[in-house]
């Protein structure tokens, strides 16, 4: 009845035509349906190939893909594809590209309504963005995506991603929360997948936070997963981690067994040959896609050279100019690829440099620290060698034990010199030393340094003079002690080479400018002088010219090394002219302040010979029993009575409730330290002496020795008669300038 009144109405002609028409319209739905399923296919097989880490086929797959996009002119899919080419070019680390995908998406994004596509456009752009280490604004995009769309895949994605950006941030409760909702996800496309680095991500937050065990469970369960499916990156990635937390546990033959594992994968030929060929997919992808934008191109301006509108010469010149762009753009693009390249090797030479940097700076703080312990330690016992060695030298011995016990006591205070100079190059080796300010005398310093090498002089038989220029200032500021440790050196080591001979040290003033002057040193011998070979070496640490000099002169090599050293923190250099048999000249010019108020003072100098030690009453503060017993027995042969007081606290109980002629501090106590008994000592009584006796280690500075209260430093062990001499200056100078 119906076709009988159509037929009637429209006619036969009409009729057929319909027919036709629906027809042609049943026969492109059941074409874009066919093509739907295969387009579906192809995005279920990348998805597969990309699980597997075989990115070549997975390119090759999107290959196909935007082919059938772009001959069915279908700008979803060709949307769809592009973002799935930027994910695998940022999944394998190369950013730059995956931008240049994202980029071009964007630009369809513009002109189409695409919910989904937008929200994996934001997807995309969060993880370009962690990828970059800018976990914050990752986020808020993340959030943004998942407003936009509901899809569950995409969102278990943004959960991952989510998890990995809150372990950058140490929100690992937010992370872990993410993780095991992955695990037990139900994704009808990526289920395995996402467990699997789920797993793996749980396992490197729980190494993070030294939970191994748990670690150990989640690394496991990821490597079931992988091997099971096949995920060929997940795999060596889970091997990784089991070997490293059986490592850190301290289990080596499990991690041995996973690192067996690891380097199997990691050398296998299919993986070198994996590696080369998906490089070369990669590559072939870049390059087919630039070509057939260059095709397209090169189609339009030869259809606008046949138009009517356009004339030959101009499509021959816009030819030529495609052609000259497509050159360098191949160009441009080949030279961004040794750029890369040439980058990375780059990247990891430095990092090469960095690692070899830092462990070289490790062994070196290793060695300071080291060294600086055991000459620390060496001086305790050593105070005990010295000082008994003393006392019993004082105590009449018969000839022969005389002869025994001088032996015992240059053995000591040649291991004393010795330590002393290792502890003052570990000083100098750490930065630890700066030169002092303060007001002294120099002719007292240089005069001081000859009167304490005298012994030494007149042992081999040798003349030690001190030329000094009258019109150097009295007063100076500086640093005396490392002025005297550079002549001591200098000067000991003339004397050390020079027998029957002559020892000349000299002061002369060069310029004096208001309250600064210009000061020239030399210490010259006519010993037995450097040959010139040795001269360009003789700074170094340990050297001494040569084996035969060492066994026949001894000593360590770093006297020289300790000039040169201290003569930089003045901002002097040190100088040498030599002959060999006819003696060395070392000299140096130094910049220095004077106080031109102090110049016409008069010093009160005080002689050794006039302390009278008899009556005073001295507070030792020592936590050694030896060091206790040894520093009693040496004050009682100046009939000099004392206290004793085991650590600070009792020295501030001891100093408040008795009186004494002065205060010996040990530095090194348990309990509060010498420094601090100082300043609490200070508190009720600021013009007692108080002396620091101490075995100075690397970390010990004169400085905050003399800012804590103390007057003066004795280092243990010491030679008595300096111990005697700080002992009388300190107390006695007191006296003197408390009675005037």
């Amino acid at each position: 009845m119906i076709l009988h009144l159509i037929h009637k109405r429209i006619g036969v002609k009409t009729l057929l035509l319909l027919c036709i028409f629906l027809c042609t319209q049943l026969s492109f739905a059941q074409n874009d349906a066919s093509s739907t399923a295969k387009v579906q296919a192809i995005f279920d097989q990348f998805m597969k190939y990309r699980h597997e880490n075989k990115v070549d086929k997975a390119m090759e797959t999107l290959d196909e893909a935007a082919n059938i996009a772009e001959s069915n002119e279908d700008t979803k899919l060709l949307l769809d594809t592009y973002h799935q080419y930027a994910r695998i070019f940022l999944e394998e680390g190369d950013h730059e590209t995956a931008l240049r995908y994202w980029d071009r998406a964007s630009i369809y994004l513009r002109d189409m309504s695409y919910s989904y596509g937008q929200a994996f456009q934001l997807y995309l752009e969060a993880a370009l963005r962690y990828d970059e280490g800018n976990n914050f604004q990752a986020l808020k995009l993340l959030e943004e995506s998942r407003k936009l769309s509901n899809n569950r895949n995409l969102s278990n994605n943004i959960l991952l991603l989510e998890a990995y950006i809150f372990t950058n941030i140490e929100k690992y409760d937010d992370a872990i929360k993410n993780l095991h909702a992955l695990i037990v996800n139900s994704d009808d496309k990526e289920r395995a997948y996402l467990a699997a680095k789920a797993n793996l991500q749980l396992a490197k937050i729980s190494v993070k936070l030294n939970d191994y065990e748990e670690g150990i469970i989640h690394s496991k369960a990821a490597l079931e997963l992988s091997e099971k499916h096949g995920f060929a990156k997940e795999v060596k990635n889970a091997n990784e981690e089991l070997s490293d937390i059986y490592e850190k546990t301290g289990d080596y033959k499990e991690a041995l067994i996973f690192n067996k594992g690891l380097a199997k994968i990691k050398d296998s030929i299919f993986n070198i040959e994996k590696a080369k060929l998906e490089a070369n997919t990669a590559d072939d992808t870049r390059f087919e896609h630039m070509s057939n934008e260059l095709n397209k191109q090169q189609a339009k301006i030869e259809e606008l050279s046949e138009s009517k509108n356009r004339s030959e010469i101009t499509a021959i010149l816009t030819s030529a100019f495609l052609t000259i762009i497509s050159l360098l753009a191949v160009s441009l693009f080949r030279n961004n690829q040794i750029k890369l390249k040439t980058n990375d090797l780059l990247y990891t030479k430095n990092k090469e440099l960095e690692l070899a940097r830092d462990a070289a700076v490790s062994a070196m703080e290793a060695k300071t620290n080291f060294l600086s312990t055991v000459t620390h330690e060496l001086r305790t016992p050593l105070y005990a060698v010295t000082g008994l060695t003393h006392l019993l030298l004082e105590e009449n011995p018969s000839e022969h034990q005389k002869e025994h016990l001088k032996s015992l006591k240059f053995s000591g205070e040649y291991l004393l010199n010795f330590i002393n100079d290792i502890l003052q190059i570990n000083k100098i080796d750490a930065e630890k030393l700066e030169p002092l300010s303060i007001e002294f005398k120099l002719h007292k310093v240089l005069n001081d340094v000859v009167d304490s090498l005298q012994q030494n002089a007149n042992e081999n038989k040798t003349k030690l003079i001190l030329d000094y220029d009258p019109n150097i200032p009295q007063q100076l500021l500086g640093d005396p002690i490392k002025l005297s440790q550079i002549f001591m050196n200098l000067v000991g080591n003339a004397l050390k080479f020079t027998k029957n001979g002559k020892v000349e040290v000299i002061a002369k003033l060069l310029k004096k400018e208001e309250d600064e002057v210009k000061l020239y040193f030399e210490v010259r011998d006519n010993g037995i002088g450097i040959s010139e070979d040795q001269q360009k070496h003789i700074f170094d640490s340990f050297e001494q010219g040569s084996i035969q000099i060492n066994r026949e002169y001894g000593g360590t090599g770093l006297g020289l090394t300790i000039v040169k050293s201290l003569l930089g923190l003045f901002g002097s250099t040190i100088q040498l002219e030599s002959d060999l048999g006819h003696g060395s000249s070392f000299y140096f010019e130094m910049d220095l302040k004077c106080d031109t108020k102090a110049l016409d003072e008069v010093a009160c100098q005080l002689d050794p010979e006039t302390f009278q030690f008899k009556g005073l009453h001295l507070l030792v503060v020592e936590d050694n029993k030896i060091n206790q017993v040894i520093t009693k027995k040496m004050l009682t042969k100046k009939e000099i009575t004392c206290d004793i007081a085991n650590n600070g606290n009792e020295a501030i109980d001891l100093a408040k409730s008795n009186t004494y002629d002065a205060i010996l501090m040990d530095i090194h106590m348990p309990g509060i330290s010498g420094e601090e008994a100082t300043r609490q000592i200070r508190k009720f009584d600021e013009d007692i002496p108080i002396i620091a006796l101490t075995a100075i280690s690397l970390d010990d500075s004169l400085d905050s020795f003399y800012a804590a209260g103390c007057n003066d430093v004795v280092t243990k062990p010491f030679k008595p008669e300096v111990f005697y001499q700080k002992i009388g200056e300190n107390i006695f100078k007191s006296k003197i300038q408390g009675s005037v």
